[in-house]
């Protein structure tokens, strides 16, 4: 039997103001939105579900066409705390900064399906990491949601808000302008992780604006709205390794305690719906491998420590397997066809 075929899903409101930046830049997005297998009508209902991949790839074409790498910031720049729709109210009466980012990543079904966010403490920092779970390049994708998360946490601390960092896995544009204007903090690229680096101090100051009352409103309303897409597993097991790989924790034992399953639970699931960990695990490496070499600040070993291989030699007899090309040729071609 047939795997069955996982088709996450965003509300078209992840793309508010796209037209509206392409028409600041003089593209007609007609076109890109047609290979999208998407219309300027999908996009002005903001509950439409659309495809995350098509959503990316849109993204990812129209930073192209117009030849603007900071097509997503340009997005993210305008977006306001109610562009996440019925879960704003939840969000905006959070006690702190860490119980508003738990409630991103709890309700994250009403938001982008395959949005992975993880809270990791480092002492005195603390790391919010990010990856847009899609089975193509997600640079503007990345982008636009760091910058939604980024001012979304500007709009809770106001200007108690002050970041250690901003950081991206991909290469920095060759204009930083936007960025710096949009972040105001460090930055970073070429890091081993995307996401923002918080003092830890900051996380659990209270949200002066909080009302429990509001909360507890706002959270009964939620719970009565549809739950996540079929095969929920699949994804919420995608998502774990997403954020896991790079540090050397995608075991299924790592994935089954960050999930709150128990590894025979989790395995279960998985076979009911179709798939194993290891083939997930596999899909993944897939999906980044890519990404990973077509970066060229990163050596080949760290790819390969990145992608979870101990060593590199077993990396280069994967990926031999896997796209029929040893991963420095790989690079090779690509770099010429760039």
């Amino acid at each position: 039997m047939p795997r069955p075929t996982m088709v996450p899903l965003v509300r078209a409101a992840a793309l508010t103001n796209y037209l509206e930046v392409t028409n600041s830049l003089g593209f007609n997005p007609t076109e890109a939105l047609r290979r999208a297998g998407l219309s300027q009508a999908m996009l002005k209902d903001p509950e439409q579900r659309i495809p995350t991949d098509a959503a990316v790839a849109l993204l990812e074409e129209s930073a192209a066409s117009c030849g603007c790498m900071d097509f997503g910031l340009r997005m993210a720049e305008s977006r306001q705390l109610s562009h996440f729709g019925a879960i704003s109210l939840l969000i905006s009466h959070q006690p702190t900064l860490r119980d508003a980012l738990v409630t991103t990543i709890d309700y994250r079904h009403l938001l982008n399906e395959s949005l992975a966010t993880q809270i990791e403490e480092a002492g005195r920092i603390v790391i919010v990491r990010l990856e847009v779970v899609a089975h193509v390049p997600a640079r503007q994708a990345t982008e636009l949601a760091i910058g939604v998360l980024f001012r979304m946490c500007a709009a809770l601390m106001g200007a108690r808000w002050q970041p250690d960092s901003v950081t991206f896995t991909h290469a920095a544009p060759s204009d930083l302008r936007l960025h710096r204007r949009v972040f105001a903090c460090r930055l970073e690229f070429d890091s081993e992780f995307s996401g923002i680096v918080i003092p830890a101090a900051d996380l659990d100051a209270p949200n002066p604006s909080a009302d429990p009352a509001m909360a507890r409103y706002a959270r009964q309303f939620i719970e009565t709205l549809p739950r996540a897409s079929g095969n929920k597993i699949m994804l919420e097991v995608r998502r774990a390794i997403y954020l896991t790989l790079p540090m050397g924790r995608a075991t299924s034992e790592c994935v089954a305690q960050g999930l709150g399953l128990s590894v025979r639970s989790m395995q279960r699931q998985l076979d009911e719906a179709g798939a194993t960990f290891t083939s997930l695990v596999n899909e993944v490496r897939c999906e980044l491998a890519p990404r990973y070499i077509d970066n060229s600040r990163y050596s080949l070993h760290q790819v390969s420590e990145l992608l979870g291989y101990s060593t590199q030699g077993s990396f280069t007899r994967w990926f031999t397997t896997q796209f029929h090309q040893v991963p420095s040729a790989w690079r090779e071609s690509h770099a010429a066809k760039a």
